[in-house]
């Protein structure tokens, strides 16, 4: 999915992609090669006209009076079509600039189609000091500046702090270098001009601090713009190129490598995203989300783009193929940004000062509703029986109709949510009732609603699933379990395993083949079954943990009444995948995985820096799964259906338990060996976690699900 979610966003990008594909880019690109200042064509006043780089300028300084997230979506949509020249170090020093309202003048002259440099940020690179004479002296690199035809931006070193200074371009010696990006050019710089010069400029309302996070959050939307190219144009590829007789996309291993694709494609935009809508914020959300975006995006393009090549085999390997223009700008971006392990550790500091992202959406002009239900709440605080408060009000769950929820909007559940969550009020977990209950809801009678809805809701009843067997797992459709027609119902004989609360529930979703004649997808029919019926046989299961959490259950000719089928008989396969279409709308919590937390406590009580990068990257990686989800609920407040942050969700989400989980026991070290008790319920989760790869369909299933429904790669 885009960067940008609302219509307007959209519509900015689409604007800007039709715009690029109309210049013929790649081929400037290449016709420029051997150039070390190149023009592409003179294609800087074109960008110029279109006023890409100065979207989030303000309007009285000659821009266009948007924000850092609307400049974010025009440069990601730039990136896609590989724009290039001196955009993305303009829109950074301009935006810089606009942002404390400094330099008019200069921006005047940017407006009317001068271009910025900006100097390295103390990088190694940077020797330029403020001498005891009032000169700013020594040398710089400049990225994306190279041809500047009005000022530099960039960071002094005075008496040890940096400072920032404003300096004509014609002040300075410029040498360009032709590097690994044919796009854009690298700039070595040579000053010794004096601050009393004409136009020579302090700027100290500008910071490093703010620079820096500009910098991330504007090549953070061209990481995701060139990363969404690489995908899409590998994608596109497989779908039509054969080999051994057929489209290579028709090949689990390049499915797999697609899908992986997408997931790091999805992480990469929904960090370019939240980096970009923070900016304006908090300062030090804004930080948290900019170490997020600097630990893991430029990397992820980087590798995008080497799949792209991958995936496009000898093709992919030809200077003609724009495939490469791609891996060289992703490439050279994460040089600029800088070396990823330092923004892990940095984040892993912040998150060990107790910093969490806050995602929040804008619920502003809603005083009716809010007032209406922080009355509500008060009266379920109020209440000496909180739940049965909860029921009765309909805030248990809200997005269910009435009489069982109130049929709440996406806006409306997520200021019940806050209230709930401001009042101390936790809703009790429906467990596998949260499952059951939806689907009687929308497929059962009138009478199974009555018996089944409130009792789940209060917590009188208990439900389980009989859905998976030893043959059928993430191929659930295979099962084997038959109903056989009775009088009054219908006699269920098989085994199901892998049955969590088997022993505990009072009832259970179950499917059964009632048609073996019909396509396996259509002969299966939803029941309710009672768990103290006559024919039922729970033998627990000791899992790798030692825990006895699932169950084999043996059906042996169990009876089951017909006012316990739900929905149509030989339906159920359509029931099974039952979601409400008013599914629920919550935002992501600001707490991490416990393993997350777990390691973020570690490195608080010190840990080397190798082991704090990791801990960094694991902040970043549930962070992202945050983010992905508020993405998400984004979409639905705009009435837009679920995208594919939503199908990448639970691969990335195991992948951050797991991966969490393990990184916790290793960086114990020997305690392991020496010390086994001290860390026992570490080991157990460890050990745990290893379900979620497997539970509700394997993550190769589930690759092969993203790369056929949402890529539309070839069965």
């Amino acid at each position: 999915m885009p960067l940008g979610l609302s219509d307007d966003h959209q519509a900015l990008a689409e604007s800007v992609r039709e715009w690029a594909r109309s210049l013929g880019l790649p081929a400037l690109i290449r016709a420029a090669e051997s150039e070390k200042a190149p023009t592409y064509g003179g294609l800087w006043p074109e960008i110029v006209k279109q006023g890409l780089h100065l979207i989030a300028v303000p309007e009285s300084l000659g821009g266009g009076d948007g924000t850092v997230l609307d400049l974010a979506v025009a440069l990601e949509a730039a990136a896609a079509e590989m724009v290039p020249g001196p955009l993305l170090g303009t829109a950074v020093a301009a935006t810089a600039l606009g942002v404390v309202g400094a330099a008019a003048p200069v921006l005047d002259e940017v407006a009317s189609g001068a271009s910025l440099g900006l100097a390295s940020l103390g990088s190694q690179s940077q020797h330029v000091t403020l001498t005891s004479r009032g000169s700013l002296t020594g040398e710089a690199l400049s990225y994306d500046g190279a041809g500047a035809t009005s000022h530099l931006v960039g960071a002094i070193d005075e008496q040890g702090e940096e400072s920032w200074w404003l300096v004509p371009a014609a002040a300075v010696d410029a040498e360009p270098v032709a590097g690994l990006d044919l796009s854009r050019r690298v700039a070595r710089l040579r000053l010794d001009v004096g601050v009393d010069e004409a136009e020579v400029m302090r700027l100290p309302e500008v910071t490093s601090g703010a620079v820096r996070r500009l910098l991330v959050t504007l090549a953070a939307a061209e990481a995701a713009g060139l990363a969404s190219w690489c995908l899409s144009t590998a994608v596109a590829y497989a779908q039509v190129r054969e080999q051994f007789g057929r489209p290579i996309g028709s090949f689990q291993a390049l499915k797999h490598l697609m899908a992986e694709m997408a997931e790091t494609v999805e992480a990469i935009t929904a960090s370019a995203w939240d980096v970009a809508a923070s900016f304006e914020g908090d300062e030090a959300q804004a930080r948290f989300a900019t170490s997020v975006a600097a630990t893991h995006v430029f990397d992820g393009a980087v590798s995008v783009a080497q799949s792209c090549i991958q995936v496009l085999g000898g093709i992919g390997f030809t200077f003609e193929h724009d495939a490469h223009l791609y891996l060289r700008r992703a490439a050279s971006l994460r040089a600029l940004v800088g070396d990823s392990a330092e923004a892990a550790v940095a984040l892993a500091e912040q998150a060990a000062a107790g910093v969490r992202r806050q995602l929040r959406v804008d619920l502003e002009g809603l005083d009716d509703v809010r007032t209406m239900v922080f009355d509500v709440v008060a009266g379920i605080v109020a209440a000496e029986d909180r739940r049965a408060a909860l029921v009765e009000t309909g805030y248990l769950m809200p997005h269910w109709p009435a009489p069982y929820g109130i049929g709440a909007s996406a806006v409306e559940q997520l200021v019940i949510d806050e209230e709930l969550a401001a009042a101390g009020v936790e809703r009790p977990d429906l467990k596998i009732g949260g499952w059951a209950a939806p689907t009687i809801l929308a497929h059962g009678t009138d009478t199974q609603r009555e018996r089944f809805l409130g009792p789940t809701l209060r917590g009188e009843i208990s439900w389980c699933q009989l859905f998976s067997e030893p043959g059928a797992g993430s191929d659930l459709a295979s099962l084997a379990t038959r109903a056989t027609r009775v009088e009054g119902g219908w006699q269920l004989t098989g085994q199901k395993v892998w049955t969590s609360l088997a022993k505990e529930a009072d009832w259970a979703i179950c499917l059964a083949r009632t048609n073996p004649e019909v396509p396996k997808h259509k002969g299966i029919t939803y029941f309710l079954v009672d768990m103290t019926s006559t024919g039922i046989d729970i033998r627990p299961l000791r899992e790798m943990t030692g825990d006895t959490l699932f169950n084999e259950v043996f059906l042996d000719s169990l009876f089951v009444p017909d006012e316990c089928v739900v929905g149509e008989v030989d339906g159920g396969w359509t029931l099974a995948r039952t979601t409400l279409s008013n599914e629920r709308v919550a935002m992501a919590s600001a707490r991490l995985d416990a393993s997350v937390e777990r390691a973020v406590s570690l490195a608080a009580n010190g840990l080397s820096e190798s082991d704090r990068v990791r801990v960094g990257h694991a902040v970043a990686l549930a962070t992202t799964c945050a983010q992905l989800g508020a993405r998400s609920t984004v979409r639905r407040l705009a009435g837009q259906g679920p995208g594919a942050e939503s199908s990448v969700a639970k691969l990335l989400g195991v992948r951050s338990r797991q991966d969490a989980s393990e990184l916790v026991v290793e960086l114990q070290g020997r305690a392991l060996l020496s010390d086994p008790e001290a860390m026992a319920e570490d080991l157990h989760e460890m050990l745990l976690t290893r379900c979620l790869s497997i539970a509700g369909g394997t993550t190769q299933v589930l690759r092969n699900v993203v790369a056929e429904q949402i890529l539309k790669l070839p069965r």
